[in-house]
């Protein structure tokens, strides 16, 4: 009986609690970040522009008395120009107790995935580093690119000096 009580501990351990991921578009391509890292969402509105800063770096705006950095996600991974529009939104982002925004082409919707539909990532060359990718996941008939959104948020070459270490 204890082997059994055993078994029945490590399928409980197996089907750990779903995943809730935010999916957004950049290009013809579909994105998905930790639902837990979204603060809000927001129309994309004119920012002021931060002289020197990459171009990824859209600016930074005004969000309630809190300057926020605006990255613009279309332009660091290298997808094109971005074009902005009724669609474009920003997704403002809690990280480590810093908020920062991400542009984005469009959101879709929340999609709760449990670890077994995470696939690894394979190994080929992409404009996004693979430490920044947690991995993907078919859905019908898309595939959903799963980013490590705080990894990325807090690489070196974002150049943000976030509050304290995460």
């Amino acid at each position: 009986m204890s082997n059994d009580n055993a078994s029945q501990a490590r399928v409980a351990d197996n089907h750990q609690a779903p995943l809730e991921f935010l999916s957004f578009t950049l290009g013809n391509e579909e994105y998905g970040i930790d639902i837990q890292r979204v603060q809000e969402l927001r129309g994309y509105e004119a920012v002021t522009r931060i002289a020197n800063a990459p171009d990824f770096m859209k600016g930074v705006m005004n969000l309630r008395g809190v300057i926020v950095p605006i990255i613009d996600l279309r332009m660091k991974f290298s997808l094109g120009t971005a074009v902005y529009d009724q669609f474009t939104v920003v997704v403002i982002l809690n990280i480590a107790g810093q908020t920062m925004g991400i542009v984005v082409d469009s959101v879709s919707d929340v999609i709760t995935l449990t670890q077994d539909q995470i696939k690894p990532t394979p190994e080929i060359g992409s404009t996004i580093e693979s430490d920044f990718l947690i991995g993907l996941a078919p859905l019908e008939e898309r595939m959903l690119i799963l980013i490590d959104i705080q990894k990325l948020m807090s690489s070196e070459d974002m150049g943000l000096q976030l509050s304290h270490a995460i």
